[in-house]
C-alpha cells in the first residue's frame, strides 16, 4: 500500500481542479459568446470611486444586485465603476456598461440601451437579457443621482449669488 504525500494530495487535487474548470468553461462556451466570457471572468472597472459623482444600486428581479459609480467633468463621463452580487452575465453586461459610457456626455450615456450591451456581447440566452436591463438600469439610476446632485449644487450657487 502506497503512503499518501502531501505533495501527491496536492497535485491530486490540483489536477482535479483543473479538470473541472476546464468542463464547467466548456459547457459555458455551449451557452455564452466568447466576449461574454471574456467579459464575465475578465471584467473592467470593477470597484467603487472614492468620490463619485453620481452613484446608484438597483436589485433586478432575480435577486442580482449591481451598484454602479460615475465620475464626471465637464458634462463628460470621465471615469466609471461597479460591482455586482450576481452571475456571470451580470458581471459581463456591467463591465460593458463601463466601457460604453465612459468619454460620453451625460447626455450621450443616457441613450445607451441594453441592447447595445447585447450588441456587444454578441447576445445573451433568453434568461440573461434581464442582466442588460439591470446594468442600463443602474447606469440611469446614476446619472439621475448625478444630475440630481448637479441641480441641487447649481441652487445653492444660486442663493449665494442673489444674497
Amino acid at each position: 500500500m502506497e503512503k499518501m504525500t502531501e505533495k501527491n494530495e496536492t497535485s491530486d487535487f490540483d489536477e482535479l481542479t483543473k479538470k473541472m474548470e476546464e468542463e464547467i468553461l466548456e459547457e459555458a462556451r455551449e451557452i455564452y459568446t466568447e466576449k461574454t466570457l471574456e467579459e464575465a471572468y475578465n471584467p473592467k472597472n470593477v470597484g467603487e470611486l472614492e468620490t463619485p459623482s453620481g452613484a446608484a444600486r438597483v436589485t433586478g428581479p432575480c435577486g442580482d444586485t449591481l451598484q454602479m459609480h460615475i465620475k464626471v467633468k465637464e458634462n463628460k463621463i470621465v471615469d466609471c465603476k461597479f460591482i455586482t452580487d450576481g452571475c456571470g452575465a451580470s458581471m459581463a453586461c456591467g463591465s460593458v456598461v463601463t466601457e460604453l459610457v465612459k468619454g460620453k456626455t451625460i447626455e450621450e450615456a443616457l441613450t445607451v440601451e441594453n441592447k447595445d450591451v447585447l450588441s456587444v456581447l454578441g447576445g445573451l440566452p433568453e434568461e440573461n437579457i434581464h442582466c442588460s436591463v439591470l446594468a442600463v438600469d443602474t447606469l440611469r439610476a446614476a446619472l439621475e443621482d448625478y444630475k440630481s446632485k448637479d441641480k441641487n449644487k447649481i441652487r445653492k450657487r444660486n442663493k449665494k449669488e442673489r444674497r
